[in-house]
């Protein structure tokens, strides 16, 4: 019998105004060809045994609701538990954004009265992290805390989206938007007691355009919120350069046997041909999805459903979205092509290191 309850919040409105992200939820951005962010949240609630999960969803929901469906392909479509689609609040973020709203939490409360589990797993689809919510859960109940978190120490600094805790001997004091080296990042994800949880939510139900732990800030010395270090691979997705580099970080091998085999990733199913690799095509370090039909140069890159690259096209270090025709001749470098696009023969697309180029789907 699972113990817990989860909820993937997909609202959340990076600090960047990069149009990579325009016109669709952070939460259905493609990854690796074949999954969409919100795989990885979802696949972590899913092995752990969690059967009841909600989704708040975003205002521009419609790819993600496409994505995800009933839940079959996550084994959630379910007459007890489920998935259940719910809805997100438009307004009122708070400075940290909209990870755990507490206005879409009570707009939500039937979801937490109606279920009966002892936690409440709290997750956004921002973070690509294979997490062991079990061991969450076990080190929840070993600490005696009343609320735990993930975090990771950060290895480099500047990203403005990310929250940092402030926490000594494990005990979170205190939170700050923003992380730099050394400090302590939070992965949001976190185990909360039910209860509890409704009890803050009518505690704060006059600061509801706060996030969660936002508005814990200056309670964190009356309840007991333990940070869980996580050390395994993870990557934030907030803006183009981070979303660029999680897709590159996979063609490491290991990292992605360590992100995709110890708990498998579950996606929609889509009933598409193997990859065809035509001759004299050259192919190196890439991860190309079904579909795809290769006739030129791909090298160090990721390459989405159905993309053909034409004889004489090459594409090196650019991730491709699904539906793209290379033309004969052209050339892709540090490039992120977006899906449904046809890069016309001839044509150069090349972006730099520092500043990858983007072309926005159709």
């Amino acid at each position: 019998m699972p113990k817990a309850i989860g909820l993937v919040t997909c609202n959340y409105t990076t600090a960047s105004n990069d149009d990579v992200f325009l016109g669709r939820p952070v939460a259905s951005m493609p990854y690796l060809g074949r999954y969409r962010l919100v795989d990885f949240a979802l696949s972590n609630m899913v092995d752990a045994g969690i059967r009841t999960v909600g989704m708040i969803m975003p205002n521009n929901y419609r790819s993600l609701v496409d994505h995800v469906g009933s839940g079959k392909d996550w084994d959630l479509d379910r007459k007890n538990g489920g998935l259940f689609i719910m809805p997100g609040t438009a307004f009122g973020t708070s400075r940290t954004g909209a990870r755990f709203l507490i206005r879409d939490l009570v707009q939500n409360r039937a979801f937490f009265t109606k279920n009966s589990e002892k936690y409440v797993v709290l997750s956004t689809a921002n973070f690509i992290c294979s997490v062991d919510i079990n061991a969450l859960i076990a080190k929840h109940e070993e600490t005696g805390a009343n609320i735990t978190v993930l975090t990771k120490t950060a290895k480099c600094d500047g990203n403005v989206d990310v929250v940092t805790f402030d926490v000594e001997n494990g005990r979170v004091k205190g939170m700050h938007q923003a992380v730099k080296f050394g400090q302590v990042a939070f992965l949001d994800y976190a185990v909360i007691e039910r209860t509890l949880l409704l009890e803050l939510l009518d505690s704060f139900a006059a600061v509801d355009h706060l996030d969660l732990f936002e508005a814990l800030n200056a309670e964190y010395g009356r309840f007991r919120v333990m940070a869980a270090e996580f050390d395994g691979y993870m990557k934030p997705i907030f803006d183009k350069n981070s979303y660029f580099q999680a897709n590159m970080d996979l063609l490491d091998p290991e990292v992605l046997t360590e992100l995709t085999d110890a708990r498998p990733i579950k996606t929609k199913a889509h009933d598409n041909p193997p990859a065809k690799y035509e001759p004299g095509c050259k192919v190196s370090n890439s991860l190309i999805a079904s579909g795809d039909r290769i006739f030129g140069t791909v090298q160090s890159s990721v390459l989405g459903r159905n993309v053909i690259v034409e004889p004489g096209a090459s594409v090196r270090n650019s991730i491709i979205m699904q539906g793209v025709v290379i033309k004969s001749g052209a050339k892709i470098e540090n490039a992120i092509i977006d899906k449904a696009n046809v890069v016309p023969a001839g044509t150069e697309l090349r972006g730099t290191d520092g500043d990858i180029l983007y072309l926005k789907k159709n």
